[in-house]
């Protein structure tokens, strides 16, 4: 039997993981800039830190599984993995925790698995989750916005453990809300500190907002299609409007959720992971719709003020199920 072909030269396509995760990466760096601004070396000692790991341990794995390494390293996914790590936990962390982190993230939740393409669960979220229920106390010790570190104090802090954080770490605005209303206060009677700004927390505001900028960065280069973090948005923003209606003295409005933690950062560049995710357009909307409530569930609810990980790994393991049961038509039979 022989098949017909069209003769060469052919038209190269113009998507590849390389070219994905480059633009992912450009994404990222408007955030990046901010909190360089707002923290200082402190942010980039953890970004070296993440990225160094995560390509010794890919690398490691690469070549125990006999796999060929430089075409794996140059898909840059193990970047990916690493920066997003970096950026989601304390500056001030100490450098075994984004060691332990970024190791979890690439040999545990991704290459055991198989490597990309392989694995169920978001690589990144994963490491924060591990480090967050292992490490609590390091996990919340969150450097204070505008306390700029020279380059030499920032490596005693992070290396060395020498520097004290008095003065240097803080609570959340998340963590600070939660711990008011645990103690059946409302919010008009909680005193406003100098963490919280306009809208949300000082500083963290502009940060939520280069993500948006990155996240529509992504969707303009057709990195990501528009589903996934319309969804999570909305998912957020519908319960946390109608309690912050019912009551406006204990529920946040919309837009402070939207703008605190890492709401925009997870539904652009965490939740839309093309190997994680749900895959149709119409499976993308309920998965990430599962996200958005997900999120306000457990930031009301739950134990942990800030749920973008935990929402994402729950919905990680609904995906296969939302996969199935939502399957595009293929191209031949639809009307």
């Amino acid at each position: 039997m022989q098949f017909s072909t069209s003769c060469s030269p052919f038209i190269p396509a113009n998507t590849s993981v390389n070219r994905v995760m480059r633009q992912v990466l450009i994404g990222l760096l408007p955030a990046l800039g901010v909190m360089f601004w707002l923290f200082g070396y402190t942010v980039l000692l953890q970004l070296l830190l993440a990225c160094s790991t995560a390509l010794i341990a890919e690398t490691a794995c690469l070549w125990l599984r006999k796999r060929p390494v430089k075409v794996h390293l140059c898909d840059l996914s193990a970047l990916i993995t690493a920066a997003l790590l970096a950026l989601a936990i304390p500056t001030i962390a100490p450098w075994w925790i984004s060691v332990s982190g970024t190791l979890f993230a690439i040999i545990i939740a991704k290459q055991v698995y198989g490597g990309l393409g392989y694995n169920p669960f978001n690589p990144a979220m994963a490491g924060y989750v591990f480090l967050l229920i292992s490490f609590p106390l390091q996990m919340t010790s969150w450097q204070t916005p505008y306390t700029f570190l020279p380059v030499f104090d920032s490596l005693d802090l992070i290396f060395l453990e020498q520097a004290s954080f008095d003065g240097l770490s803080s609570a959340t605005v998340l963590d600070s809300i939660k711990t008011y209303t645990a103690s059946g206060l409302s919010l008009t009677e909680m005193p406003k500190s100098s963490i919280f700004g306009f809208i949300a927390g000082k500083g963290w505001e502009l940060v939520s907002l280069t993500y948006l900028l990155g996240g529509l960065w992504l969707l303009y280069r057709k990195v990501i299609s528009w589903h996934i973090p319309a969804a999570v948005l909305f998912g957020l923003c519908v319960p946390a409007s109608i309690y912050h209606l019912i009551d406006t003295t204990s529920a946040s409005s919309p837009v402070f959720h939207l703008f605190s933690g890492a709401s925009l950062c997870g539904a652009f560049f965490i939740a839309t992971d093309p190997v994680s995710a749900a895959t149709g357009n119409t499976a993308r909307i309920i998965y990430g719709l599962i996200i958005g409530v997900l999120i306000y569930i457990i930031r009301t609810w739950g134990g942990y003020p800030d749920a973008i990980a935990f929402a994402v790994l729950l919905a990680n393991l609904a995906a296969p199920g939302i996969d199935y049961y939502l399957r595009p038509k293929p191209v031949n039979q639809q009307q």
